[in-house]
Formats: C-alpha cells, structure tokens, sequence
C-alpha cells in the first residue's frame, strides 16, 4: 500500500493533475504528470478505474496491483510530481504484478522519470 503521506487526497488535485499534467500511455495505462512545488520534494500517487475496467472486484483488483507496483518503484521515481495512473480497458489486461510492473516501468522509463537500477553486486560462492 502507498503511505498516506504520498497520496492524493484532495479532488482539486487529482483533477488538476489529469487536466493539466503530460499524459504517458501504454496499453491500459495513461498516466498523467505534473510537476508540483512542495518543499522537500516529492511525489504524491492517485489511482483511477472507471467502470469501464469491470465490476467493482476488477477495478480494486486493477488499482491494487498498481498500487503495489508504485510502492516498489516510489524510491527510484524522480521526485517532485503529482502522478495520477488511470486504469482504462478491461482488467483481463493486467494479468499478474509482473505485466503490471513491466508496463508502468516502460511508462515511467518513456517519461523520464525513472531511474535505473542499481547493479546487484555479485554473489560470493561459499566454495573455493
């Protein structure tokens, strides 16, 4: 789950950030960026489905998964944006985490605000 702390909260920000931010799609993802000026910086994640995704059990399906994505990559995010990721199609679109993952990945990589990953450092063998 995303901490409270790096939610939107309020509807004006939410609508803000879809009216005004840089749309990046991908499949059935679109999400929307747009730079905010809070000090220290950043960034705050709100999630959307509309009914078109499925019943009520698709689209919490379709925003967890999101969800849990974002919290693994909120660290290697760019900070400072307002980010709203909507959930369009069907929720047989995103399959398992793993599909989620590599779309939003793609997504954050086309918009620059992703960086890469550190290199994991080899691992010793125990026998020599």
């Amino acid at each position: 789950m995303v901490e409270r702390d790096l939610r939107l909260r309020n509807d004006f920000e939410v609508r803000r950030a879809r009216s005004r931010g840089r749309a990046h799609a991908e499949g059935p993802l679109v999400f929307r960026v747009l730079r905010n000026d809070i000090d220290p910086p950043k960034n705050r994640y709100a999630f959307v489905a509309g009914k078109r995704v499925g019943n009520a059990v698709a689209r919490n399906r379709s925003k967890r998964l999101c969800r849990e994505v974002i919290r693994h990559l909120h660290n290697r995010i760019s900070p400072g944006y307002d980010l709203v990721i909507i959930v369009r199609g069907e929720a047989s679109e995103l399959p398992s985490y793993a599909a989620v993952r590599e779309l939003i990945e793609r997504i954050l990589t086309r918009a620059r605000l992703l960086a890469p990953e550190a290199p994991q450092p080899p691992a010793e063998s125990g026998a020599e």
